[in-house]
């Protein structure tokens, strides 16, 4: 957390003023306590042996300072502050301001302070002591214990004394940190001054005390020692059980509550508010902060297949490469399971952020080998910057978590925050609310899901083999949601799982109704990554197809290639058991994605659907028409089934036809329709085979009225349980 090199250093751009107030304050210190100082050579023969007895301990304490906050050495509580103050009471500041040099001296050796940072050590101290007496001299009676015993009045007069002190001291230390660091002054001034009164303040209050065991007998005053002792024993289990408190216990890292203290102090450090400085404002290097989110891939793999106890052993192993990687003062946490977080900063912007990423990239590429067996411990980073994505904790958070999922989602490693990868706008969120209500009770008031159909008809031959099932939501405020829309947001919660159920049941219950309506017709379902990770849609189709006595070859799920290439080992899973259940696999979007010739030979598929912006662009671009020729003969090569989305005029129909697709859906046979209107359609449907003459921009017989002549639609995904705009 704190280094010795970080507590000395300062940013190059603040060096001119800060240094010019730490020599001011040498120089004041000097001249306010000169008089003093050249005194005390005459002054040391007189002074009794409670006042050695005093310095002693002064400097023996302060060779260990305690801290109540663990590795926070700024936080340090220095007990010889009760004594020089106490000293400074009975004897005078010149004394007492020699003494404190000397314990000053000690500590800064002990704790590898730079000799600038002693010296201004000193200097306050110096004033605050003079302060001190200051306030004893303006005291009525003038002075502190005169009558020779202490009275009630002594005690305000050390109280008053006390609280110069404090005010001098904690001045010029806050406004230090402040040129340092940068900030407002008031806040700077606000930070810690709580744990100064407490724990400097006490130490202040029980220098009369000391006053009084020494007038008494020198003897009295080692018993402090133990008081101190105890104190400062207390302070240490203190910090041992604040550290504990803070560290994941498994791996020894700090968790999520220290991280969440260490972000905020670090913001405060590079807070930027209007109008003045702040270490975030500067345009040079070292300007930001970022928080960098990391998630394991495939660490669950390793739980349920070796067992927690190797998976607990992979986490430690994973930490200690991440120490390795990231250096103080970046911070490394872990908030839990497999979740790693780590706040780097002084960064130079996006690139800084990157280069620790790509470090922790690379650490974590080998192999960990645990009892002789390799484990691929690869992950996603996500990274927030502040003060560009966020300017707290929890903004910084869910922003690197954005950022993290979308790295999973696009296969990278690492990814930096994008508004437009970001589905939790209030909005969205407002929309995702109104969506779960409609599933769970079918609220009134957040409109009605309801499932439309496009016919998929065999070009041959003109006949209808299936529909396409398209998710409809009409919504009474919003009206139509895009499709799009609500399913990017959907997908990103438990909503998702809602959403394919429902639709899993009303597509099969539809194909039930058909088949007792006489029409046998295959449904194609569009699934999610989210679905095929879980796997519980198997499960769902498994017990859905026996209740309404619905053949498994009725009902088809769709998969595009960006959810394949997610988790390429768990859709493969989830869709070996729906092949062994009669279920048939659709490659949906097949072209616009990154799958290999290796994935399409491993996959149980039946069939590919070859996407629309390809099909779309066939009459007028050769190269589209090309790149749709050879994917219908790899498919063919395959043994696949190849259906061609977008198709909305003759042309692209008779050009499918000689390339030897042999199925086809778009506007040009039938717009998706409610279940209802579809049996109205195919009642009145005639099937039209490419020999049929048309003309130019005709429609097949039976397509609705309104077909002709209508715009081209976007071309964006055929909706689904996923999308369509059409």
């Amino acid at each position: 957390m704190e280094a010795a090199a970080l507590r000395n250093s300062v940013p190059p751009d603040r060096t001119a003023p800060f240094f010019g107030f730490v020599w001011a304050v040498v120089a004041l210190a000097a001249g306010v306590s000169a008089g003093s100082l050249l005194a005390l050579p005459g002054d040391l023969t007189r002074l009794p042996l409670a006042f050695w007895l005093m310095a002693a301990l002064a400097v023996s304490f302060d060779a260990r300072p305690f801290s109540p906050h663990a590795e926070r050495r700024s936080m340090s509580v220095f007990p010889s502050i009760c004594f020089t103050f106490a000293i400074a009471l009975e004897w005078g500041p010149g004394p007492a301001i020699a003494v404190q040099a000397a314990a000053v001296l000690v500590s800064g050796w002990r704790m590898r302070y730079a000799p600038w940072r002693t010296v201004f050590n000193i200097a306050q101290y110096a004033c605050a002591l003079v302060a001190a007496d200051a306030a004893v001299r303006l005291a009525p009676g003038g002075g502190f214990g005169l009558a020779g015993r202490l009275r009630p009045l002594d005690v305000v007069v050390a109280v008053g004394a006390a609280g110069a002190w404090l005010t001098v001291n904690h001045g010029l230390v806050a406004t230090a940190v402040r040129l340092r660091f940068g900030g407002r002054w008031w806040s700077r001034i606000r930070q810690g001054l709580g744990f100064e009164l407490l724990a400097t303040g006490s130490l202040l209050l029980l220098g009369p005390v000391l006053v009084a065991a020494a007038r008494t007998s020198p003897a009295l005053v080692p018993m402090m020692v133990l008081p101190l002792y105890a104190v400062s024993r207390m302070a240490r289990l203190s910090a041992e059980r604040e550290q504990l408190a803070r560290r994941d216990p498994l791996t020894g890292l700090a968790n999520r509550e220290a991280l969440r203290a260490e972000v905020t102090e670090q913001l405060a450090m590079h807070a930027e508010p209007a109008g003045r400085e702040g270490l975030a404002g500067r345009e040079g290097p070292g300007g930001h902060l970022a928080l960098l989110l990391l998630d394991l891939d495939r660490f669950k793999h390793v739980n349920d297949a070796l067992g927690h106890a190797v998976g607990d052993r992979l986490l430690v192993e994973v930490a200690a490469r991440l120490t390795a990687a990231v250096r103080p003062p970046h911070v490394i946490a872990r908030l839990g399971g497999d979740e790693f977080a780590i706040l780097a900063t002084r960064l130079d912007g996006v690139a800084g952020a990157r280069q620790v990423a790509d470090r922790v990239v690379a650490e974590l590429t080998d192999p960990v080998p645990l009892d002789g067996l390799p484990l691929d411990v690869g992950g996603s980073i996500g990274i927030a910057l502040y003060p560009e994505h966020g300017d707290d904790f929890a903004t910084l958070m869910r922003h690197a978590d954005v950022a993290m999922y979308d790295a999973k989602h696009r296969g990278d490693p690492v990814a930096v925050y994008a508004a437009e990868s970001d589905h939790n706008s209030a909005e969205r969120l407002s929309l995702l609310a109104d969506l779960r209500r409609v599933l769970e009770g079918g609220a009134d008031d957040a409109g009605e899901i309801t499932l439309y159909y496009q016919p998929q008809v065999a070009i041959a031959t003109g006949e209808v083999v299936g529909v396409e099932a398209l998710l409809r939501w009409r919504h009474p405020r919003r009206g139509m949601v895009d499709p799009e829309e609500l399913i990017r947001v959907a997908e990103q919660s438990a909503v998702m799982r809602l959403l394919t159920r429902r639709v899993v049941d009303d597509v099969v219950e539809q194909l039930a109704k058909w088949s007792a309506a006489g029409l046998e017709l295959r449904a194609s379902v569009n699934v999610s990554v989210r679905d095929l990770h879980t796997g519980e849609i198997v499960d769902q189709i498994a017990e859905r197809l026996p209740e309404y006595g619905v053949p498994p070859s009725r009902i088809q799920l769709e998969l595009t290639e960006g959810a394949l290439m997610a988790d390429p080992r768990r859709v493969l899973a989830t869709i070996s058991r729906l092949d062994r259940l009669g279920v048939a696999i659709s490659l949906d979007d097949f072209g616009t994605g990154y799958s290999s010739m290796q994935h399409l030979r491993r996959l149980p598929l039946a069939e590919v659907k070859v996407d629309r912006s390809f099909v779309l662009g066939m009459v007028s671009d050769a190269d589209d028409a090309a790149i749709v020729r050879s994917m219908i003969e790899l498919a063919g090569a395959l043994g696949l089934r190849v259906v061609a989305e977008g198709v909305e005029d003759e042309r692209t129909w008779r050009l499918l036809h000689a390339a030897g697709c042999e199925t086809a859906q778009g506007w040009f046979f039938a717009r998706p329709m409610p279940a209802e209107d579809l049996v109205t359609w195919l009642a009145r449907y005639r099937p039209v085979s490419p020999t049929t003459q048309l003309g130019m921009g005709g429609e097949v017989a039976g397509s609705p009225p309104e077909a002709a002549g209508r715009p081209r639609p976007a071309a964006d995904a055929a909706g689904r349980l996923h999308p369509s705009v059409e």
